[in-house]
């Protein structure tokens, strides 16, 4: 047989066997931060070397869960038993932006011993690469997803179920998960009310569909704010900026502001706030 083509059997041989071998076991780096994002794609953890976050004392109308929050946090970066977080409910009103304050006040007690890696709802049936890989660590890890949720056919959340507790293996003890949704059940209502109405054993179905937030042992609801809480939110704002206005300018600007909008929330307070300081400063210089 002609050497050359000994050559190309041996390297398709050698190509295929390639193919076969398990990926290479991916040590986690978490030791450059505090803040990561998965990067799917390449298997690798990204630092975040400046984190957005919000200060715990600006997250007004949401004492309740707050506390909680912090709470499941505290326990679980100090190695106690701690629950999977589902942060659900209406929009703009500071699910995300609690998650990542809790990561921040924990970590000033216990001198950067918790990391926080964001996990892209995209990215979610790449979530078992990733719990292997943290499981590696000796660091405490806040997983963490915004905005998650299900539409149509998408199975992924099969996938998400068995991960969180279930499996032989179960959730690594050193990570906790902590997802935010405009939803209670991760999925659209209609979605739910459609098996109800089409299954041949609609209770079965919907059961099948509603069981993912069941793995998540906090459900933390966020509601729409009142019109004295949504001022607050903004006087918080004002104070922590020392933006120079009057309240009586303030609780008439913030009240034609939310007019304009339709609907009052912590992110409309903080667009306001941002512009009531593009305004100052514009009149400033």
């Amino acid at each position: 047989m002609d050497n050359n083509k000994i050559l190309e059997q041996l390297t398709r041989i050698a190509d295929g066997l390639d193919r076969l071998a398990p990926a290479p076991s991916i040590e986690p780096d978490l030791e450059g931060g505090t803040a990561f994002v998965w990067n799917a794609e390449k298997n690798v953890l990204r630092p975040i070397p400046r984190v957005n976050y919000v200060d715990m004392g600006m997250l007004k109308g949401i004492d309740r869960v707050k506390d909680i929050l912090i709470d499941n946090t505290l326990r679980f970066a100090k190695g106690f038993p701690a629950n999977n977080a589902l942060l659900w409910g209406a929009r703009g009103m500071g699910k995300s932006s609690l998650v990542k304050a809790a990561h921040a006040l924990v970590n000033e007690d216990l001198e950067d011993k918790l990391a926080l890696v964001e996990i892209h709802r995209e990215d979610i049936p790449s979530l078992p690469d990733l719990m292997q890989t943290l499981q590696r660590s000796d660091r405490h890890v806040v997983l963490f997803c915004d905005d998650l949720s299900f539409d149509g056919d998408d199975d992924t959340y099969k996938s998400l179920k068995t991960v969180l507790d279930g499996g032989l293996e179960g959730r690594p003890e050193n990570v906790i998960f902590y997802a935010t949704s405009n939803r209670r059940h991760l999925m659209r209502r209609d979605m739910i009310e459609n098996e109800r109405s089409t299954a041949v054993m609609p209770s079965e179905a919907i059961e099948e569909k509603v069981s993912l937030s069941d793995r998540f042992g906090l459900w933390l609801g966020f509601h729409s704010c009142s019109q004295d809480e949504y001022i607050d939110m903004i006087r918080g704002y004002v104070s922590h900026y020392s933006i120079p206005i009057s309240d009586e300018e303030l609780v008439k600007g913030a009240i034609e502001w939310t007019r304009t909008r339709g609907s009052r929330s912590g992110r409309v307070a903080w667009q306001f706030v941002q512009e009531l300081a593009g305004l100052t400063e514009t009149k400033l210089s």
